[in-house]
């Protein structure tokens, strides 16, 4: 029993092991990153009716393809955390692709078109795990959602006091524009993007003067601060999702080094001497092996500076 139950942990490390070691190959990102690509041109080549009754067998069984490589993807990436399992769900990405790849095989989801579709339209998503810039992007889209709900509430609150205003001063002489107040919210948004405005200011003059401090106040608040606003933020996110992205590759533990090779030397003297004392031993062996190569010519001379039998004298020193 016990004997069973120690190979088992074993077992799962080495198939952790090689699944480590397939999904950190690089050929293996760069395979997945052609088939989300080819999944995305095969969406593509779908939207074309003509093309689409042409091959409709072949691109069902090319989506069928398709959904049988991401599945042995996400069974090797999970597999490589098969001696750690509760790693693989910590992983936000992780948890992406197995919903993805999952709802393919739910039979409500499999008989709506539409929910398919967007599932795997779904899958282009995945690109970002293989391109780091956009993956920091999306981190950042992410932790700006806060401030962008203040921003949106706000914003809300400054087009919906426009509004009334609006209709008050504007709604008799400009119904279409101000004749409601979904009519006035309506053209003050697409005045926040300054589209239209040299016209709304123009018809706002020949209603009143006072019209320009009504446009001229709401561009100033509308597309200026508040704009710069929700950019601050986003940038302020963009720089958080890097130094994020910074803190995961300095916590990623460094590679082991090669059998054989020397430790790096950090400043211990004892280290040091330890050195000095395995390169005279290697120098003596390298003389000592010349000698047998050339008997009878006796020992050769020792190297400059260095007393014969260096490495006695440092083993005593050492001592």
């Amino acid at each position: 029993m016990t004997d069973r139950t120690a190979r088992t942990p074993r077992r799962r490390q080495a198939v952790a092991g090689r699944c480590r070691e397939i999904t950190e190959a690089r050929w293996f990102a760069v395979l997945v990153f052609a088939l989300i690509l080819a999944n995305a041109a095969v969406l593509g080549v779908e939207t074309y009716s003509g093309l689409s009754d042409r091959w409709q067998q072949g691109l069902r069984t090319t989506e069928y393809a398709f959904l049988a490589a991401f599945t042995v993807e996400i069974l090797l990436r999970a597999g490589a955390h098969a001696d750690r399992p509760k790693d693989f769900f910590r992983d936000p990405w992780n948890l992406f692709d197995l919903v993805v790849v999952l709802s393919a095989f739910l039979p409500v989801i499999r008989e709506n078109g539409t929910v398919l579709r967007l599932l795997r339209l779904a899958r282009v998503l995945r690109a970002a795990r293989f391109l780091p810039q956009l993956r920091i992007i999306l981190v950042a889209v992410g932790r700006s959602l806060p401030g962008t709900a203040s921003f949106l509430l706000v914003g809300g609150l400054l087009l919906y006091l426009y509004a009334m205003v609006g209709w008050i001063c504007f709604s008799a002489e400009d119904p279409e524009h101000f004749g409601s107040l979904g009519r006035a919210v309506l053209t003050l948004f697409l005045l926040m993007t300054l589209d239209g405005l040299g016209d709304a200011v123009r018809a706002g003059l020949e209603i009143s003067r006072w019209s320009i401090l009504y446009y001229a106040s709401y561009v100033l608040l509308a597309s200026f601060v508040l704009v710069n606003v929700l950019i601050g933020v986003v940038i302020t996110s963009l720089d958080e999702a890097r130094s994020m992205e910074a803190d995961e590759e300095a916590a990623r533990p460094a590679e082991p080094p090669p059998a054989g090779a020397q430790p790096p030397y950090t400043g211990d003297p004892v280290l040091l001497r330890a050195r000095v004392a395995a390169a005279r031993r290697a120098l003596d062996d390298l003389e000592r092996a010349l000698a047998d190569t050339a008997p009878g010519t006796g020992p050769p001379d020792p190297l400059p500076g260095r007393p014969p039998g260096g490495s006695r004298t440092v083993a005593s020193s050492g001592g």
